[in-house]
């Protein structure tokens, strides 16, 4: 890692490092910023990956010589697959400004041209790079490893230097920082090479001596060659380019004659003002004055501007768009159109979002329906900046729990099944676990004695954490002014159309790099469908002006009856809604951001429910607070309360109060926010607050650090959450319609969804190819039709094709259909299989009968032999059990009963999920069903939660960790479980806390989708 280098070069006292990643300069902002920490200069450089698979590296010594460098590699990636990008050697002749060449290690072009053809082919390969680069550009690289027949090599190039007059450079070759971290090189290349350690051979190093070493030790090893060392010392001095001197600098906004971006800004506000207040008088012209003037002063105009007309865009488009996350802070914003929140009315922190003292450019989220939808506007950004104007920035993806164990355990050898194994009771992520490390392996049958047990367990703990692969960010995508290549290579990203960057949002955020959030929600998705849906049925609906006070609505939430529905599904959600009743918008907010890590950890739910009740009083640390907590009960819930109490009892300016903002959300050291807690700590002291009310306050700031909403934040997101309760109340059959539609999302799977309709009144009908759209459509008020696309392995265009056939005139046959429609042999087995053939041939089986007439033989006369009425299959039609596996098999649900509807009577002993409501505290229950969701949350110290679902509803179950431990596989792997335990009712929560979990019989339940450890 970058941060190591950094850090070990710094105790060894090296002036300088360099970074050469190949193919790019992915590390480089963060071994900037380690290096500042480590008081070493951090340089810029690249192995090039040339024609060939050649790789030459270069140091970058200006700006210019920085900006040729990202262009160089631009060009080389966009112009190939990802990860296949190749500079050619004539690009590299005609642009090298500014850079520094060595010669390289035993990839480069002089060493492989010697071990491959000897002296004269080094030399020839030697002079290529002299004619590019001059004598002044091009260090002759030599590295001493210990290792056999190093010397001969070595030999060559001292003396082709010193024949040619080039200068001697003395390298390491460094590829980690300490000899320890060889093992875990080892591995990378084992995956690189796709091999194990037992067959790996050469391709792994020959000793640890690619480490960093200290000047003294670099001097020993070439002592014969001290002109070499000193060299070392001479180049970096040569290097001016740090990227402290990136020169990044956001567009402007193209503004009418005789504007300027505040200009604009400001009549643009005002206009949407009016429209929003209706007059812009008093605190709302205040506030706006207020934002302008520090927008203006900040530099910030066209970032803004920027923002509103990609929101303009989308909006003239037809397509749905809400800025949501600390820009609801701002009335400009509001004012736009660019957020739906007015911060005024909801007494938010300006200063959450923006504030004088603000180093960093303000991020703007804009959420966007998934896929298709938000890819117009991610194009359209394309469009206007061009494909070297802008890019989506990166994600760096890690190796995590058992991603890490499993491709260290195929380095190792270990065989598939321990492997499937493993990951089968490693239950998720990286949350904490009840079970450590060694206790797993030992579960999945690597025993303590097993000669390579401690090896893995070492070396997982070193991977953990290490990059794995670039992604790209779920929609951030930075622009700037001219060519964004010239401050960070492009390259082409695995989804088509788009390009990527090469750093993540932290490092833009370091470089100061703007980033614009275009994100795909998929409940935007579903909202924009519904309305569709809505107007199309002449039943149009207005998100802008639906009534936030609906009885209906309220009761919906109140009873946690939101399953699909956005924010407030999940079972922690469901168990909080009964017990907090919310009856207003503002209480909706609270409950979106109540249930996350940062309120749970700081000990805020359970006092807030208890005072909420009144079963306990509302109390307040300091009375200085009151105003600050008076709305949530005397409890810290948002960020903008903690900033808030730093401002006005700490005495914080707005800058301070932005730096503690950076602080909790700064998640790569801990140094800063401890830094910032011990100076808030003392400024509340000084200002006459109790030790109690300061340790309540430093411990809900701690809290926020893991995760805790602002409030602006979740006050968006309850607009969509309360948007999409309304729809399920008050326009059912769109609203399950558009959710199946754009499936998969949530916490429910599309079986789940169906059975949920069917409770509200609403009917599934199957998939007909007389009768089905490609999507799933509104039939009436309460039935809705699944689409052709809900087949399994149905192609998008084979059903295109069958819906411009059926418009043609309709299907007098299966015979006729199978003429006139182009599926393959599978897509016609999957349709017949799912029942989408049976308005043509009775049943299932006659309709499989019947297609295999024309699957097999010369597809020149595959129909010839196809009767209009060949009379009844000899086939039975399928039993109802059957039926019911086939719809699964072939669109992972049912439309009819609910597969335990089926097994009751052989289950008599199971208690119903709906009757669960009338047992007694305590009492001794057997519930089962298909598992739906497996939750185990890090807050909850080791308990499992998983949810149940029978023909009746869902039932909960609470696993203990020790029960979780003995019966983790059957948990993990099975689809439907029996569940014994004793029934807990709190103020109508139902839970049953387990005592017993058992697979469920086998009786041919099929398997059913579940949301599991998310």
């Amino acid at each position: 890692m970058p941060e190591v280098l950094a850090a070990e070069a710094g105790r060894l006292q090296l002036p300088a490092i360099a970074l050469c990643d190949r193919g790019g300069v992915y590390g480089a902002v963060r071994l900037h910023k380690a290096a500042k920490e480590a008081g070493i200069r951090a340089l810029v450089g690249c192995e090039l990956p040339m024609e060939e698979g050649i790789s030459l590296p270069v140091l970058v010594a200006t700006q210019v010589g920085y900006r040729t460098l990202c262009g160089l590699l631009t060009t080389a990636n966009l112009r190939a697959p990802k990860g296949e990008g190749s500079v050619a050697w004539h690009e590299l002749a005609a642009d090298n400004a500014g850079l520094i060449a060595l010669t390289g290690d035993e990839d480069g072009p002089v060493r492989r041209a010697w071990r491959a053809r000897g002296d004269a082919a080094a030399g020839a390969a030697g002079r290529c790079l002299q004619e590019i680069f001059g004598g002044e550009r091009l260090y002759v690289e030599i590295q001493r490893h210990l290792v056999p027949g190093e010397e001969a090599e070595n030999e060559f190039l001292v003396e082709w230097a010193r024949t040619e007059g080039l200068p001697l450079l003395a390298t390491n070759g460094v590829l980690y920082a300490t000899p320890e971290a060889r093992r875990v090189a080892d591995v990378f290349t084992c995956l690189r090479e796709h091999t194990t350690l037992d067959a790996a051979g050469r391709k792994l190093e020959a000793n640890s001596e690619r480490g960093l070493k200290s000047g003294t030790e670099m001097a020993a090893i070439f002592a014969d060659l001290p002109e070499a060392i000193a060299n070392t010392t001479h180049l970096a001095a040569r290097l001016e380019f740090t990227l402290a001197d990136l020169g990044y600098r956001f567009p402007d906004f193209p503004v009418p004659e005789g504007e300027d971006q505040d200009s604009y800004l400001r009549q643009m506000t005002y206009a949407g003002a009016q429209e929003r207040y209706g007059a812009v008088e008093g605190p709302v012209r205040r506030q706006l004055d207020h934002e302008l003037g520090l927008i203006a002063k900040l530099g910030f105009a066209g970032y803004f501007l920027i923002v509103w007309d990609l929101c303009a865009f989308a909006r003239g488009r037809g397509i749905l768009v809400q800025g949501r996350g600390s820009a609801a802070n701002s009335a400009v914003c509001y004012a736009l159109g660019i957020t739906a929140v007015d911060p005024i009315a909801g007494k938010l922190l300006f200063e959450r979002f923006l504030s004088e003292g603000r180093t960093d450019w303000p991020d703007i989220d804009l959420d966007l329906p998934s896929e298709g939808r938000r890819e117009e506007v991610i194009q359209e950004v394309y469009r206007r900046y061009g494909r070297r104007g802008a890019a989506m920035t990166a994600n760096v993806i890690t190796f995590r729990g058992r991603s890490a164990m499993r491709e260290v355990g195929k380095v190792l050898g270990l065989p598939d099944d321990v492997l499937d194994r493993f990951s089968s009771l490693f239950h998720s992520g990286d949350f904490p676990q009840t079970l450590e490390l060694e206790e797993q392996l030992r579960t999945a049958g690597i025993p303590p004695d097993h000669p390579r047990f401690r090896a893995l367990v070492d070396t997982c703990r070193q991977v953990h954490g290490l990059p794995r692969h670039l992604g790209q960010h779920s929609g951030g995508m930075v622009l700037s002014s001219g060519q964004l290549d010239q401050f960070v290579p492009l390259e082409n990203a695995r989804m088509a159309g788009r390009s990527v960057l090469q750093w993540d949002k932290s490092d833009c955020e370091d470089m100061g790099m703007v980033k614009v959030d275009l994100l795909g929600l998929g409940m935007m998705a579903v909202l924009q469908e519904s309305l569709a849906i809505c107007g199309e049925r002449g039943q149009p609906v207005d998100l802008a002006h639906l009534p936030k006070d609906d009885p209906a609505t309220y009761k919906l939430i109140q009873a946690a009856d939101t399953v699909g529905v956005f924010q407030i599904e999940s079972r922690a959600q469901m168990a909080t809604l009964p017990r907090m009743k919310p009856a207003t918008f503002y209480d909706l907010a609270i409950e979106v951001a109540i249930i996350r890590p940062g309120p749970i950890h700081g000990d805020a739910v359970n006092p807030y429910l208890q005072r909420r009740v009144g079963l306990e009083p509302v109390t307040y640390p300091d009375e200085r607070m009151r105003p600050i907590l008076e709305r949530t009960l005397g409890v810290v819930l948002f960020q903008e309360q903690i900033l808030r109490i730093a401002m006005e009892l700490g005495g914080f300016s707005a800058a301070d109060a932005d730096e503690l903002r950076r602080a909790i959300g700064f998640t790569r050291s801990p140094d800063r926010m401890n830094r910032m807690s011990a100076r808030l700590r003392e400024a509340l002291r000084q200002n006459g607050v109790g030790p109690e009310a300061i340790e309540l306050i430093l411990k809900s700031l701690a809290s926020f650090a893991l995760y805790g909403f602002p409030e602006s934040h979740a006050l968006s997101f309850a607009l969509i959450a309360y948007a999409s309760c309304w729809l399920k109340v008050h326009r059912t059959a769109a609203f399950f319609a558009a959710l199946l539609n754009n499936q998969p999302m949530g916490f429910y799977s599309a079986a789940s969804l169906v059975q949920d309709a069917r409770r509200h009144g609403v009917q599934t009908l199957p998939v007909c190819v007389q009768l089905s759209d490609a999507r799933c459509r509104v039939d009436s008020d309460h039935a809705i039709r699944l689409g052709l696309l809900s087949v399994h392995g149905v192609r998008a265009a084979a059903v295109r094709g069958l819906l411009e056939a059926r418009g043609q005139r309709p299907f007098a046959s299966l015979a006729d259909l199978l003429r006139r429609t182009d599926f393959t042999a599978p897509e016609r087995r999957a349709l017949a299989g799912a029942g989408a053939f049976n308005a043509l041939a009775g049943h299932r089986r006659a309709a499989l009968w019947k297609v295999e007439e024309v699957n097999g033989g010369d597809d020149l006369f595959r129909y010839a032999a196809l009767q209009e009425d060949a009379g009844p299959a000899p086939l039975a039609p399928m039993l109802p059990l059957e039926r019911l596996q086939a719809d699964y098999a072939h669109t992972s649900l049912t439309t009819g009963a609910h597969p335990m509807k089926l097994l009751r009577s052989q289950l008599p002993d199971l208690w119903p999920a709906a009757d669960l409501a009338r047992a007694e505290q305590g009492t001794r229950v057997k519930i089962g069903g298909a598992v739906i969701t497996r939750q185990r949350p890090g807050t909850a110290k080791g308990v499992c939660f998983i949810t149940l679902e029978d023909e009746t509803g869902l039932a909960n179950a609470i696993v203990r960790p020790k029960l979780f431990e003995d019966c983790r596989l059957v948990i993990n792997l099975e689809a439907a479980l029996v569940i014994t335990g004793r029934v807990q009712n709190e103020r109508g929560v139902i839970h049953v806390l387990a005592e017993r979990i058992d697979p469920m019989p086998a009786l041919g339940l099929p398997t059913q989708g579940s949301y599991d450890y998310h």
